[in-house]
């Protein structure tokens, strides 16, 4: 049995271990900075999605920011301590969808498959456009420009994640350090303050506190919380890209997640302390960590850092869905529920199908939103939601079933949580219903449904192959190899030599068009033939329209109808140029052949490369 080790051993004789590829994996830090900018990012927009919803009972309802906090820390805490669970009982990754398969059944880990790939999908969209919006609202003259400003930014994340994700961590490691030590200094400096010192930022704008303040309620409790849970996505992130880690991958993985759960959680907290501490009131137009940056350090250079530090940020924090959604569409595959391309890895350890179709439906939502964050937000998080509750309902079945020391309190946490996070997306999913959440409730089933109509092709395939089965022994058969030519070249006398290797029987092919140029050009080329004299039969094909691929495809089909236990071959000669541009100079001749040979017959298509 073989150890592996976090670092290279010697080898005898001198020689360099072989590289394993893990070079190319996360180590825990690394791991933090490419797979939890998304939920870092979130304390931009978390709390003020509290203070928000609260600020509909007026002042007295801001009272209760801290509270709401705590309540989703805890959920925090909740979903770190099971996704570290989920860490160690599937270290192949696929966080939700692999505990759903596992012990929900395989039609319950499709929807938390389509539910995270919905959410991943629409965290980088409304990542760079806020990304963007961030720019704009500094330097508004972009405004006009934001939708290929966010192309440009979803361009350079997307060529960063194909270079590996530990290229992307490292690139981004840095922006990642800048914004969390900014928020903590940020959060030190405010608990010394006893009031704001510098209101500026929210000075001249209108206040969003309602004059005729309602009653602090449990629906408004409730859904202050559901939309605070905002700022619990991208927590399953790590969980999903286990085998992105390097070995050991669950220790590792499981470092990260609790780096993850208690720096997010600080920060929420802390900047809720502050909320309270300085009695800030959300104004339209200047986002809530504004004004705390404001009230804690004063409108000058730390303020501006602050915010230039979370527009990168937020940007950036699209990659935390590179580094989640290959890894689970690459499982998808491996059930038969997605393409099996998607399982192919290349250097580097990147999963460039996963990443290219990320960035692809991506930029299409960009497109189609114009850029604007707005457009995207109502439809944010709901599915992100909708894992974290079968995740956790997954966990407790994982408790029963192992039934290992003190299983109980473990599935009593994760049904709590199951509680918790099942409300926020009913909570969520009916508050933002109408402005635009019920796509995501047409595109959940819709999706599930297309991971099982992949699942039945394949498995059409599979009993047409006869995949499982032992098949009958090869056996063989009298081989008739067809040359398409249409001159007297080395290239012919390749493909000739190549076909009297492969075959009992070499026919060489020449299609004549009706027009009498073209006949007399073929009469010189039979001529030509019988003094070459091969040895090889010359077919001369006669159509009676222009057409190079369907005349040969005509003639291999009779072959095949009055030889029936012969098989043909289709040997397309092709010359391949020297530089790249030359391809341009050629005439496409073989590629219009074996399209029409493929499409139309069952012969075998062998295509010679000629280098020059």
């Amino acid at each position: 049995m073989s150890v592996l080790t976090t670092e290279p051993d010697a080898v005898p004789g001198g020689e360099e271990p072989p590289d394993t590829g893990e070079r190319h994996r996360l180590t825990a830090v690394t791991g933090l900075a490419a797979l939890s900018l998304d939920a870092m990012a979130s304390v931009a927009y978390g709390p003020e999605a509290i203070v928000l919803v609260l600020a509909g009972a007026g002042a007295r309802g801001l009272g209760f920011t801290l509270p709401v906090t705590l309540a989703i820390a805890a959920l925090l805490a909740v979903l770190v301590a099971s996704y570290r669970q989920v860490i160690a009982a599937f270290p192949d990754g696929g966080g939700a969808y692999a505990v759903a398969r596992a012990h929900l059944g395989a039609r319950t880990g499709l929807v938390a498959a389509a539910s995270l790939v919905l959410d991943y999908v629409l965290n980088v969209a409304v990542a760079v456009t806020a990304g963007v919006a961030a720019l704009t609202s500094a330097f508004p003259g972009l405004y006009g420009d934001r939708l290929w400003l966010c192309l440009a930014v979803l361009a350079l994340i997307t060529g960063v994640n194909l270079r590996g994700i530990v290229e992307s961590a490292r690139a981004f490691i840095v922006p990642t350090a800048v914004f969390v030590g900014a928020i903590f200094v940020l959060i030190a400096v405010g608990l010394f303050r006893d009031h704001p010192v510098s209101t500026a930022s929210a000075a001249g704008h209108a206040s969003v506190v309602a004059d005729n303040a309602t009653t602090v309620g449990t629906l408004l409790l409730l859904k202050a919380f559901a939309s605070g849970c905002a700022a619990l996505t991208g927590v399953e992130a790590i969980a999903n890209a286990v085998p992105s880690f390097r070995v050991p991958r669950t220790r590792r993985a499981q470092r990260a997640e609790i780096a993850l759960g208690a720096v997010l959680g600080l920060m929420l907290i802390g900047l809720s302390v502050l909320i309270g501490r300085f009695h800030l009131q959300p104004v339209a137009g200047v986002t809530v960590l504004a004004q705390l940056a404001d009230a804690a350090l004063g409108h000058n250079a730390a303020f501006y850092i602050i915010q230039f530090a979370t527009m990168i940020l937020l940007a950036l924090s699209a990659n935390t869905s590179f580094g989640g959604l290959p890894v689970l569409l690459k499982l998808l595959a491996r059930d038969d529920h997605a393409p099996h391309v998607f399982a192919l890895k290349a250097d580097r350890q990147v999963h460039r199908h996963g990443v290219l179709a990320l960035a692809v439906v991506s930029a299409a939502l960009l497109v189609f939103s114009g850029g604007d964050t707005n457009t995207l937000v109502p439809m944010f998080a709901i599915g992100v939601f909708v894992g974290f509750t079968i995740a956790q309902i997954g966990m407790v079945r994982h408790w029963r079933a192992e039934r290992g020391r003190g299983w109980r309190g473990k599935a009593l946490l994760n049904g709590g949580g199951a509680l918790l996070t099942g409300v926020a997306a009913v909570v969520v999913t009916a508050s933002k219903f109408t402005e635009g959440a019920w796509l995501i409730v047409l595109a959940l089933p819709a999706l599930v449904a297309a991971f099982e109509a992949v699942r039945r092709a394949y498995g059409r395939i599979d009993a047409r192959l006869g995949l499982g089965l032992l098949p009958r022994a090869p056996h063989r058969e009298r081989s008739l190899v067809i040359v398409p030519i249409s001159a007297l070249s080395r290239l012919t006398s390749e493909a000739l030599s190549a076909a009297a290797s492969l075959g009992d029987e070499v026919r060489a092919v020449s299609v004549c068009a009706p027009d009498p140029e073209d006949r007399v050009r073929a009469r010189a080329f039979a001529r030509s033939w019988r003094d070459w004299d091969p040895g090889v039969e010359l077919v001369r094909l006669t159509p009676e329209r222009h057409g190079l691929g369907r005349p040969i495809a005509a003639y291999v089909r009779t072959v095949a109808a009055a030889e029936p236990g012969t098989r043909v071959t289709v040997l397309i000669p092709e010359a391949e140029p020297e530089r790249l541009w030359q391809r341009l100079l050629q005439n496409q001749r073989g590629a219009v052949v074996a399209h029409a040979v493929r499409r139309e017959t069952d012969a075998v298509i062998c295509r010679l490369r000629f280098r020059l």
